[in-house]
């Protein structure tokens, strides 16, 4: 497995990690708990060593599964986690965001109890608490380095001065923002900056929530209460658009002889050696599938091509619905 250093002062992990968040949640149509925990010992197998999950997901439950999967193997794996959505149990659409010390503290208990661990390798905010200075935030996470609850401080979908100021307080050694082919928007800005402060970059939905792959052609192949329905990408003309450029994509895989996702992973993990790619999956194939885009090498006059196809900001519709857009930033 290729190894890849997170930010200029950050730990050595696989070059590609693995997002566990859909094992328990958002697809939850054909949940296999004993598939996900061969998934994990798969990955495992061969040679990824970040592992991405959080509190939302379930909630707790994938944290949960994990902290079973961890058992007897704690060492062999850079664990990373997160705090800071909130769900209303009440409101399953609901979100809401809390950067108070004192949530921190608790979050981070709750996470090492479900986790079955005594330290959290990577520890993020997943999103900014605009009622709490980040200043405030990033104390109470560096206390916790100080404790020896976590090791590194992450920050996920922040701008660029928010990044800053949190920077100043305690390094940040990654930032996890979604990043592929249809979500180019860090490339403005963020990932200059992240380039410039010595942050690493963690792009999630690497394959555009599996709109990359080439196994969707229409919203019907989602199951029922898979959330991409609510995704204005996945609805109406947006949908046709969007279906387009992956059929482009599709084409160029096929010339080159691989996988549209094995295509579009290559494509990310060109942009920068400080990038590790993190695309979510439950069944062992697509681990693979995604795994074998390590040694899928691009020229320049192929990432041109792919660039020519997917242009920045391409893509039609947002990123979120309206609930998830209003806290994706602050």
């Amino acid at each position: 497995m290729k190894q890849r250093q997170l930010g200029k002062k950050g730990p050595m992990v696989s070059a590609l990690g693995l997002g566990c968040m859909g094992m328990s949640d958002f697809y939850t149509t054909g949940l296999d708990e004993k598939e996900s925990l061969a998934t994990l010992d798969r990955a495992l197998e061969l040679g990824v060593t970040m592992f991405d999950t959080a509190d939302i997901y379930g909630p707790h439950t994938n944290e949960e599964l994990l902290g079973r999967f961890l058992k007897g193997r704690r060492n062999q794996v850079f664990l990373a986690t997160k705090f800071g959505i909130v769900r209303d149990p009440a409101n399953p659409q609901a979100r809401g965001t809390n950067g108070h010390p004192d949530y921190v503290r608790n979050s981070v208990e709750g996470s090492l109890k479900r986790l079955g661990t005594d330290v959290i390798d990577l520890y993020y905010q997943h999103r900014s608490d605009p009622t709490v200075p980040v200043e405030d935030t990033m104390g109470a996470l560096s206390d916790l380095v100080r404790e020896g609850k976590i090791r590194y401080v992450g920050l996920s979908e922040v701008p660029v001065s928010i990044l800053e100021r949190a920077h100043k307080i305690h390094p940040v050694t990654a930032l996890q923002t979604e990043y592929s082919l249809w979500s180019r928007d860090v490339e403005a800005e963020i990932l200059p900056a992240c380039e410039r402060l010595g942050i690493g970059f963690v792009p999630y939905s690497p394959l555009g929530r599996g709109f990359l792959t080439g196994q969707i052609r229409s919203v019907d192949d989602l199951d029922a209460d898979d959330y991409r329905r609510d995704s204005p990408r996945f609805q109406g003309e947006n949908f046709a658009k969007n279906l387009q450029l992956a059929e482009k994509i599709a084409e160029l895989a096929q010339d080159k002889g691989v996988k549209p996702s094995q295509l579009a992973l290559a494509w990310v993990l060109s942009r920068g050696d400080n990038m590790v790619p993190i695309p979510g999956t439950k069944r062992r194939h697509y681990l693979e599938e995604n795994i074998a885009a390590l040694d899928v090498s691009l020229s320049e006059a192929e990432i041109a091509a792919i660039e020519a196809v997917f242009p920045f900001r391409a893509a039609a519709g947002d990123r979120y619905n309206a609930e998830m857009m209003r806290i994706l930033s602050v």
